[in-house]
């Protein structure tokens, strides 16, 4: 589980906006036309469609993909009662989770009351706003009163996540934990700790799912909850009341085949576990300490199934596995309700999953081999699976059982359409990541003196990519932590110098005798290995006492490329290029040269072009690079355009393995459309690597969508200087750093 620290947390929650998400249009608002359409008097025309027949604000409307999420506060995660204000950062984080996973739009709602009437009506007036609703954080037994009336009230999905997510994911983990152990569901002793509305709403799926009653004990603080108790109890325990002598955890634990824990840290304990059936099931899924650690389980019963709520533990049992995808099959139906048979439909696919092969862009995730057995009975949150799996489950049993008002006529293409919606952004960057923590590379971060720098570095450690070393004096870089509140990291991070390496004549006597011909003595080169970071970092490097480097947060590119130069061979007529990736609406570009080449001729251009190329394959992309100028195929003519229609040439002579084009202008290159009217063109697809005719205009590209299209930027990537060198800008974040460290560490140039 990644190491996460205060001052992280805030500040990921104040920039680059406060909050978590914003409003974007979908259709365009520039002229009065525009307007004129959006609002007053087009708007008129829908709304009287809409009257009449109330069934197609799902056609002109958001309705059917927005997602309310709803809470008062009074159960925020492990707080306690915190109050409606101080939950909106958990529901702005719940509302980012829909629209990640499942493409599915959300807004979340703060209700300042803790009376369930109140709140009720709330909801029930706001109804036709949406397309469901998520209730989150609310306690018991008010949580049960709000859910069950709700339901009976609204006619579109209701769906209390803190209940149902964990039943789901529960039931499905347990299905396959039975499944390895040999037994049924109808036959194992299942016992419960934790009779809150998670708990209750496990056994209530369980049951559902063939549990026998009488083989379902649920226990609280005060105990067994057995027929005939009266303290403590509440209508929702009392259903679940069992006949039974016992009265302890203890005494419920013996001979039992499952645990399940909702409870808090440190409920279970080595002797009951002992006292447990053979091949016993423990989900001690307590956040976000567990009941009884796999570790303790595992060293007195080498034959139990253990699953917890934590990512760093196998069997994670996790909401993010149900809840988007479960919303996402409903809203597809235009549900009327989400009920049991939708649950169990998705906890059985979820079962089905985890027993197939894993997919590879998961064992990359995960740094291992994933395959179904007592470490991996659930699907991870990454699998991209999940998408076109569990929806359509969910969808098939609403319409099964009556929910669907628009009932999907063709699976197939519905499994296409889903697959779709998913943002390939994220699956490239969440790639690179796993491909850092594969790799596992020592980096090289050259500025200890700038806190985003010292901030990254230990991201980059704790997220388990690797190790960080951070050059600079240790005096410095020690005060500089205790400044920015990080004196946890003072002794984590491993701090290089020209003082404490036994390396320095080394890398003195290497660069003597690369630059004595290019007028430096020896005091020129002393001064550059022990008191140029950028330099000292790469001579570490370039001796193999690091695997890459990440430079460039406090002094411009230009700078940094020439004292980079005078350890690698970075210059222009070296092969030396820069890539930069641009993210934006889901679709990724990359455009080159934006750091070393000012002025290409048409072989520099191919030269560019094969290195661009290089760099999308280090994305997971297969290359179509397209030479962008203001002209295509040679109009309108221009004698500063030549090298661009030459450039294909010098590849077409190379017999280079990937697709390229040129020249044409970016709309040609981009859009399908504009792409049509030039049938004989070799792309068979919109380019994703545009090299331009000079660095300037790469510069003045990348800057224009940055600013003006709000696309995220990775990069410069600088390829071709034969290690992992990697510069930042002078305006990155401290994840931007990260995000370059990461590319450094997985050698994608």
């Amino acid at each position: 589980m990644a190491k996460v620290t205060r001052e992280d947390a805030l500040a990921f929650h104040l920039q680059p906006a406060p909050g978590k998400w914003e409003i974007n249009a979908t259709v365009p608002m520039t002229t009065q036309r525009d307007l004129s359409l959006a609002y007053s008097p087009g708007v008129a025309i829908p709304c009287e469609e809409i009257h009449a027949n109330p069934a197609l604000a799902y056609d002109y409307t958001n309705k059917g993909n927005l997602v309310a999420v709803i809470s008062n506060g009074t159960a925020v995660l492990g707080l306690g009662n915190l109050g409606a204000l101080a939950s909106k950062p958990v529901m702005e984080g719940k509302s980012v989770l829909f629209k990640r996973f499942a493409d599915v739009n959300s807004i979340d709602l703060e209700l300042d009351t803790e009376d369930a009437d109140a709140f009720c009506n709330a909801v029930r007036l706001m109804g036709p706003s949406f397309g469901g609703i998520n209730l989150e954080d609310i306690k018991a037994p008010e949580c049960f009163i709000i859910e069950q009336r709700l339901k009976e009230e609204m006619d579109i999905p209701v769906f209390h996540d803190d209940q149902h997510g964990t039943a789901v994911i529960c039931a499905a983990g347990l299905l396959n934990a039975l499944h390895l152990s040999g037994k049924k569901i109808e036959d194992v002793r299942i016992v419960l700790n934790g009779a809150g509305a998670a708990g209750i709403a496990c056994l209530e799926l369980l049951k559902a799912m063939g549990a026998q009653h009488n083989n379902c004990i649920m226990c609280d603080t005060k105990g067994v909850i057995y027929q005939g108790r009266t303290e403590g109890m509440n209508q929702w325990k009392s259903a679940h009341a069992a006949t039974t002598d016992a009265r302890t955890l203890t005494d419920a634990m013996k001979g039992a085949d499952v645990f399940l824990g909702v409870s808090a840290k440190g409920a279970v304990t080595q002797d009951m576990v002992e006292s447990m059936a053979p091949n016993p099931v423990i989900f001690a899924m307590a956040n976000p300490d567990p009941e009884i650690t796999p570790e303790e389980a595992h060293a007195v019963r080498d034959d139990a199934i253990v699953a917890t709520g934590r990512s760093d533990y196998p069997n994670q049992i996790n909401n993010v596995l149900c809840f988007p995808y479960l919303f996402r099959g409903a809203l597809d139906i235009h549900a009327r309700a989400i009920n049991d048979e939708m649950k169990i439909a998705c906890a059985h696919a979820l079962a089905q999953m985890a027993r197939e092969d894993v997919p590879d862009e998961v064992t990359a995730a995960y740094g291992r081999k994933l395959n179904f057995g007592r470490d991996y009975i659930i699907p991870t949150p990454f699998d991209p699976r999940l998408i076109s799996r569990i929806p359509p489950a969910v969808a098939k049993a609403g319409m099964d059982t009556g929910v669907a008002r628009r009932p999907i006529i063709d699976m197939d293409s519905y499994v296409a359409t889903l697959t779709a919606r998913m943002d390939p952004t994220a699956n490239i960057l969440r790639g690179l990541y796993a491909r850092a923590r594969s790799a596992q590379s020592t980096l090289v971060f050259a500025e200890g003196d700038d806190p985003r720098v010292i901030r990254a570095a230990i991201a980059y450690q704790r997220q388990g990519l690797g190790r960080a070393l951070v050059v600079g004096r240790t005096r410095d870089v020690e005060a500089l932590l205790r400044a920015e509140k990080l004196d946890d990291a003072i002794g984590e991070l491993t701090i290089v110098n020209a003082a404490n390496t036994e390396h320095l004549e080394t890398y003195k006597s290497f660069l003597y005798a690369r630059l004595q011909r290019q007028g430096h003595d020896r005091q020129d080169v002393h001064r550059l290995a022990a008191r140029d970071r950028h330099v000292f970092a790469a001579l570490m490097l370039a001796h193999g006492h690091a695997d890459g480097m990440v430079t460039g947060a406090t002094r411009k590119s230009a700078q940094v490329l020439e004292l980079i130069g005078h350890v690698f061979d970075a210059k222009p007529q070296d092969g030396a290029v820069g890539v930069t990736a641009l993210l934006n609406r889901g679709r990724i570009v990359l455009i080159a040269d934006t750091l070393v080449q000012e002025w290409p001729d048409e072989e520099d251009l191919a030269d560019i072009a094969t290195r661009a190329a290089q760099v999308a394959r280090g994305f997971g992309l297969e290359p179509r690079v397209a030479f962008c100028s203001f002209s295509t195929f040679g109009y309108p003519k221009s004698e500063r355009a030549d090298k661009m229609h030459r450039a294909p040439e010098v590849l077409d002579r190379r017999g280079v393995d990937f697709e390229y084009e040129g020249e044409m202008t970016v709309d040609v290159a981009l859009n399908p459309l504009a792409a049509a009217a030039y049938p004989f063109s070799r792309l068979t697809g919109p380019a994703n690597v545009l090299v331009v005719p000079a660095r300037h205009s790469a510069s003045i590209s990348v800057k224009l969508m940055q600013e003006m299209g709000g696309a995220t930027v990775i990069g410069p990537i600088l390829s071709g200087v034969g290690k992992p060198v990697q510069i930042c800008s002078t305006v990155s974040s401290v994840n931007d750093i990260l995000n370059m460290a990461v590319i450094a560490a997985g050698k994608i140039a």
